[in-house]
C-alpha cells in the first residue's frame, strides 16, 4: 500500500467513524454499533469505499483489543474484586459456564465438530459490556441490584476473555481446517521445538517476569520518566510497556491480551494507575473503533440476504436461550422479578469480544470462513435488537411483572392521602422525607429499586416500590389530594420526565424537584418548575466557607459572602436559563454575571472595613452568626490576622443584617 493509498484509507475510516458514532450515542445505539454501522456502510455492502479483505487491518486493530484488557486489568484492584467475590464467581460464573456448555452441545449436536462447537460456546456466552453498562449508566439504573448483578457477570465475562484466547490455539485442528485451506493457522512458534518441561518453563519465567518487574521495576521506572516534565515521554513509556509485553508473549507462544491482562492487575495498586490509563485510553478507543468497523466491514449481507431465514432464526434463538438461562440463574441467586428482568434482558446478546474471539479462532485454524461469518452476522445482529428488547421489558414487562412480585407489596395497595409526596427515597429522599417525619409531616414515599425499598421497610419507613413516572402510580398514590411532589430521583432524565407526567396530570401539585447538575436545573426550569435544588450546591458552598475559615477569614463574613453568593447564583441561574440554546449571548451574560458577583463581593468587604473604621459595634451579630454556624466555638483567625490580610479592624464588620438584602447590586 502506498502512502496515498494509506492516506485515503485513513480519511475514510475516520469519517465514517466521526460521522457515525456520535449518530449512533445520540439515538441511543451506543458507540459499538456505531462503529459496526460505520463499516457496513464504507464496506463492500454499503458505499464500497473498501474491500472485504481488510486481514492486514484487522491484526492492526486488534491491538485495541489488548490495550483495552490492560486497561480492564488497571481497573481491578485486588480488593475491590476481592470484596465483589461472591456475584462474581458465583452469578458471572454460572453464567459464563452453564451457557458455554449449553451452547457447545447445540452446536455439537446440529453437527458441528466437537472444536468448533465448544469455540462457538464460549464465544456466545459472552455479552456486550460497552453496549449493557452505558445503558444502565444512562438510565439511572447501575446502582439498583439488576444493574449490580449485570456489572458482575460482565466483569466475569470480561476476566473469562483471557483464558478463552488462551484456549483457542490449543483448539486448532491443523489437519482437518489448515489442509482444506479452510483455516488460517498460525505460524509456528520457536517454543514448540522445546521439549515440554522446557516450554513450561519458559512460559512460567515469562508471566513471574511480568508480576515481579511490574510491582519492583515498573515504579522506580515510571517515577524517572515522571520527573523529567516531559507527559509525551509517559505516554511512550505506557505505549512501550505494553507492546513490550504483547511481544513477549507472542514469543512465547500465549495470547498478547493475556501478559498485558496481567500486566494491568499487577500496576492495579500503582500510584500511575490513573496516569496510565489517561494515556492509553485514547489509544485504545481508536484501534477498539478501529477493530469493529473492520468487522462491520467485513459482515457478509449477501450471506444474510441468502440465509435470512436462518440467521434471523439463529438470532431470535441466541437471545431466548441466554435470557432464560439468565432469569433462572437469577431466581437461583434470589434477585425480585423486577431485578431479574433488568438483569436478564440486560445481557441477552452476543458481545463486542465475541468478534474478537471469534477472529482470533479463524486465524487460529479452529473455524471455517463461512462459520466465523455466520457467527458475526448473529451476534452484530443480536446487539442491533439489544436497545428494542430492553425499551420493550422497561415499557411493558417491567411495570406489571415487577411492580406487582416485588416483596414489598403491590403498588396497588398503597391506600394512603398525605399533602406530600417523595418520588426517590435515595440520599437526597431520606434526608428531605426524615426531617419531614421528625416534624410530624407524613409523606408518601415510592421508589423504583426493591432491594432499598426491602432494606428501608426493614428500617422502619413506610416506603413503597414502583416507576413513579407512571401516572396511574401517582393516582394510586394519593397525587389528586397531595399538595407538593418533592422529586429526588437520581436520573435526571427520569426527574425530567416525572415533572413532565406530573404536569399533564396533576397540574395542582407544587413541584420541588433535585437537579443533579446545572444543565438539569435549566432543563426544569424550562419546564416551569418554581423550586429548583442542585444537591451541589449547598455542599459546595459550605466546602467554600470551611476554605475561606481556615484562611483566617471571620465567620461572619464567610456567611454574608456565602448568602450573597447563593442569591445571586440562583438568580443568574434562571436567566442563563433563558439563553442556554444562545451561546453567544449566554456567555456573554455568564462573563458579565460573574464580573457582577465579583464586584458586589469585594465592595462588601470594603463596606464592611469601613464600618469597622468607624467604630461600628457588632459583637451581637458576630454572635448570632457565628452561632448559627455551628452552635460550637466560633472560627477565630489568627493573632494579627486582619481579616485573611485584608484592612484593619475587620472584626467590627458589617453592621447590617447579613441576611438583608442587597440593593438592586444583584
Amino acid at each position: 500500500m502506498n502512502q496515498g493509498d494509506f492516506l485515503l484509507s485513513a480519511l475514510v475510516y475516520l469519517a465514517a467513524a466521526v460521522v457515525t458514532v456520535p449518530l449512533a450515542k445520540r439515538v441511543g445505539l451506543g458507540s459499538v454499533l456505531g462503529y459496526l454501522i460505520a463499516g457496513v456502510v464504507i464496506g463492500p455492502f454499503g458505499l464500497h469505499l473498501v474491500g472485504a479483505d481488510g486481514q492486514d487491518l484487522m491484526h492492526f486493530a486488534e491491538f485495541g483489543v489488548v490495550l483495552m484488557l490492560f486497561l480492564i486489568g488497571l481497573e481491578l484492584e485486588p480488593t475491590s474484586v476481592w470484596r465483589m467475590r461472591g456475584p462474581i464467581l458465583g452469578l458471572g460464573g454460572s453464567q459464563v459456564v452453564v451457557t458455554s456448555l449449553l451452547f457447545s452441545g447445540a452446536l455439537h449436536w446440529m453437527g458441528l465438530p466437537w472444536r468448533q462447537a465448544v469455540a462457538l460456546g464460549m464465544t456466545l456466552s459472552l455479552s456486550s459490556t460497552a453496549l449493557v453498562l452505558q445503558t444502565l449508566n444512562e438510565k439511572g439504573l447501575m446502582r439498583t441490584a439488576g444493574g449490580r448483578s449485570a456489572f458482575a457477570v460482565l466483569l466475569f465475562q470480561d476476566i473469562a476473555v483471557i483464558p478463552m484466547l488462551a484456549v483457542m490455539p490449543l483448539l486448532a485442528t491443523a489437519g482437518e481446517l489448515a489442509s482444506s485451506g479452510e483455516g488460517h493457522g498460525a505460524d509456528a512458534n520457536w517454543i514448540d521445538t522445546l521439549p515440554a518441561w522446557a516450554s513450561a518453563l519458559v512460559v512460567l519465567g515469562a508471566m513471574s517476569a511480568i508480576v515481579i518487574g511490574g510491582r519492583f521495576l515498573m515504579r522506580p521506572a515510571f517515577r524517572f520518566i515522571a520527573r523529567s516534565g516531559l507527559p509525551e515521554m509517559f505516554t511512550a513509556a505506557a505505549l512501550l510497556l505494553v507492546i513490550g509485553i504483547a511481544e513477549l508473549m507472542t514469543l512465547v507462544g500465549l495470547s498478547p491480551a493475556l501478559g498485558t491482562f496481567v500486566a494491568g492487575v499487577v500496576l492495579a495498586g500503582s500510584e500511575y494507575r490513573h496516569q496510565l490509563e489517561g494515556d492509553i485510553q485514547p489509544f485504545k478507543g481508536l484501534l477498539l473503533g478501529l477493530f469493529f468497523i473492520a468487522v462491520g466491514s467485513s459482515i457478509d449481507f449477501g450471506l444474510i440476504g441468502s440465509e435470512f431465514g436462518v440467521i434471523a432464526g439463529l438470532v431470535l434463538l441466541l437471545i431466548a436461550v441466554k435470557l432464560l438461562l439468565l432469569l433462572g440463574l437469577g431466581r437461583l441467586f434470589r434477585l425480585g422479578t423486577d431485578q431479574n428482568l433488568l438483569m436478564s434482558f440486560s445481557l441477552a446478546q452476543g458481545g463486542e469480544f465475541a468478534f474478537v474471539l471469534t477472529s482470533f479462532a479463524l486465524q487460529s485454524g479452529v473455524v471455517s470462513d463461512d462459520i466465523a461469518a455466520r457467527t458475526m452476522a448473529v451476534v452484530a445482529l443480536s446487539l442491533a435488537l439489544t436497545p428494542i428488547i430492553m425499551l420493550l421489558n422497561e415499557k411493558f414487562l417491567m411495570p406489571r411483572v415487577g411492580t406487582r412480585q416485588v416483596a414489598t407489596g403491590p403498588t396497588e395497595d398503597i391506600h394512603q392521602s398525605h399533602s406530600v409526596i417523595i418520588a426517590g427515597f435515595g440520599n437526597f429522599g431520606q434526608v428531605v422525607g426524615r426531617l419531614l417525619l421528625a416534624n410530624g409531616v407524613d409523606a408518601t414515599l415510592l421508589d423504583v429499586d426493591s432491594e432499598r425499598v426491602e432494606l428501608l421497610r426493614n428500617l422502619g419507613f413506610q416506603v413503597y416500590y414502583g416507576d413513579a413516572t407512571r401516572e396511574d402510580l401517582l393516582r394510586n398514590a394519593g397525587a389528586e389530594d397531595a399538595k407538593l411532589l418533592v422529586v429526588a430521583i437520581d436520573s435526571s432524565a427520569k426527574a425530567l420526565e416525572l415533572v413532565r407526567v406530573a404536569k399533564r396530570h396533576f397540574p395542582h401539585l407544587e413541584l420541588l424537584v433535585r437537579a443533579t447538575s446545572r444543565e438539569s436545573a435549566y432543563e426544569l426550569i424550562e419546564e416551569g418548575v418554581q423550586h429548583v435544588y442542585r444537591h451541589t450546591l449547598d455542599t459546595a458552598l459550605v466546602a467554600g466557607k470551611d476554605t475561606l475559615r481556615l484562611l483566617g477569614h471571620r465567620a461572619y463574613q464567610v456567611e454574608r459572602s456565602a448568602h450573597t453568593f447563593r442569591r445571586h447564583d440562583e438568580a443568574a441561574i434562571r436567566e442563563l436559563a433563558r439563553l442556554r440554546h444562545d451561546r453567544q449571548q449566554y456567555v456573554t451574560l455568564a462573563r458579565k454575571r460573574i464580573r457582577d458577583l465579583e464586584q458586589i463581593l469585594r465592595a462588601d468587604r470594603e463596606d464592611g472595613a469601613l464600618w469597622s473604621d468607624f467604630g461600628w459595634d457588632t459583637d451581637s451579630l458576630k454572635s448570632e452568626v457565628e452561632a448559627a454556624d455551628g452552635g460550637g466555638e466560633p472560627a477565630r483567625a489568627p493573632e494579627g490576622d486582619v481579616d485573611g490580610g485584608g484592612a484593619p479592624g475587620a472584626s467590627q464588620e458589617a453592621g447590617a443584617d447579613p441576611g438583608a438584602e442587597r440593593p438592586a447590586a444583584d
